[in-house]
């Protein structure tokens, strides 16, 4: 949607071939599985979807979604202690990815230059080596068509097929890399008690990648409605089960804090457990490619696939979107290597998200065939630094989130203060436990 948004004022028209037929409001759909889990779109994201639709967090608001303070409103614990509570210096969006799509689902669909072609699956490109020319799309009933376009945009996903698609053009195979953690999912939906259903913050009780055995992690949203989506997750051998009598059991004793657990025994469950494993990482490295063609791009998960417990999947998305458009605007529609400037550009916060996510996954047994290189043990050997840092020093935890929130690029982490600081180490002493205030405790039951 929001790459159709960043299309539309170059184009006459603007056509979304879009497999599922899709609903008036926020509901459910087949081809959005991954709404069952936890979402939330970091600052780096919304400003772009704030450059593509103007008010639209004003309008997210309004339909009940929250924009919640960072540090501010998040109880963390990382592998290097509890975080405090440092003033605002980054913000992040929580809604259930149901109302943030049917959101700025209407907000596009409102410009009649962009229309839905429901129902439909593309299913390869049409053209050649040089140039495509539009995109084959099955509709049921109707067999295949070709629907021309003076620039096709992938951006279906981790189902894409464009790997292969440009390969029947007579391209060269791209390079592609993998790592998986082997990281399981299970979410489910809750209603938060009572006086605990507004202002509750965030808790994440993040795992471990470089100690003794699998990892296991939790992350609990406030969302809209006075509820909360509670997404566990495990590696290989410490998987959380997808039955629903284990789900509080595992948040209460395989997490590496029980905070969890203790909150949900007070909450109401909703749903049954959601449960995936479809979490690997998977990058397509286009932008190396010796030879591009001109009218198509790739842009999304079709481009990068990334765990999702990061959280950066959605914000990389709008950035991507966002740079479509700024290069479109700036070298002109349908200009000799327009494509290729693109891919090239939307490599930029891909790798930066991409470098955070496999910076941590390559740990785990199985992740790579090699494990970690020397390289990956330096870097996370700083960042580790950077982090214990960050426990006790306000403005490291700023620099980090900097980049966490893809607001920043990874390359502030180098300035010399940055290095100093790490050097010296937090300035605070470690907490000792969660920094729940006495007020959020008694709303949410644990007093």
């Amino acid at each position: 949607m929001l790459a159709a948004r960043a299309l539309a004022g170059f184009a006459d028209r603007v056509v979304v071939v879009e497999r599922d037929v899709l609903p008036e409001g926020p509901a459910p759909r087949k081809g959005l599985p991954q709404a069952r889990h936890a979402h939330m779109l970091w600052s780096g994201g919304v400003r772009a979807v704030e450059a593509l639709l103007p008010g639209i967090t004003d309008t997210l608001r309004e339909a009940g979604a929250r924009r919640a303070p960072v540090t501010t409103d998040i109880v963390g614990l990382s592998p290097q202690g509890w975080f405090r509570r440092w003033a605002e210096s980054h913000h992040v969006i929580l809604a259930g990815r149901d109302l943030l799509d049917a959101t700025l689902r209407a907000r596009v669909l409102a410009d009649r230059r962009i229309e839905v072609l429901a129902g439909a699956e593309a299913v390869g490109l049409e053209g050649g080596a040089a140039a495509v020319t539009g995109v084959r799309v099955r509709v049921p009933g109707e067999g295949e068509r070709v629907l021309p376009a003076g620039l096709v945009v992938d951006a279906t996903g981790r189902a894409s097929r464009a790997s292969h698609w440009l390969t029947a053009l007579g391209l060269p195979a791209a390079e592609r890399r993998e790592i998986d953690a082997g990281l399981a999912y299970a979410s489910r939906l809750y209603r938060a008690p009572e006086h605990a259903r507004s202002g509750f913050p965030v808790v994440n009780v993040q795992l471990d990648p470089r100690a003794a055995g699998p990892g296991r992690s939790g992350f609990l949203l406030p969302i809209e409605d006075g509820r909360w989506i509670v997404t566990l997750a495990g590696t290989r051998g410490g998987e959380p089960s997808a039955d629903e009598d284990d789900f509080v059991r595992f948040a209460r004793e395989e997490l590496r804090h029980p905070l969890i657990g203790r909150l949900l025994e007070q909450a109401e469950p909703l749903t049954e457990v959601s449960f995936t494993r479809t979490t690997v990482n998977r990058r397509h490295f286009y932008e190396r490619m010796p030879a591009w063609p001109e009218n198509f791009t790739v842009v999304g998960d079709a481009l990068a696939a990334l765990n999702p417990i990061y959280g950066h999947g959605l914000a990389v998305a709008a950035q991507s979107a966002l740079l479509l458009r700024e290069m479109t605007r700036r070298h002109g529609w349908g200009s000799a290597g327009l494509s290729r400037r693109v891919q090239k550009a939307v490599a930029k916060p891909v790798g930066a998200a991409w470098q955070l996510a496999i910076g941590q996954d390559v740990f785990y047994p199985g992740a790579t065939e090699g494990g970690p290189t020397l390289r990956d043990r330096m870097v996370a050997a700083y960042v580790d630094r950077l982090m214990y840092t960050a426990t006790g020093n306000g403005r490291i935890a700023r620099r980090v989130t900097d980049v966490t929130s893809l607001e920043r690029g990874p390359e502030v982490l180098l300035a010399p203060s940055v290095v100093a600081a790490a050097l010296v180490g937090p300035l605070r002493p470690a907490l000792s436990g969660p920094p729940l205030t006495g007020d959020e405790r008694k709303r949410a039951g644990l007093e």
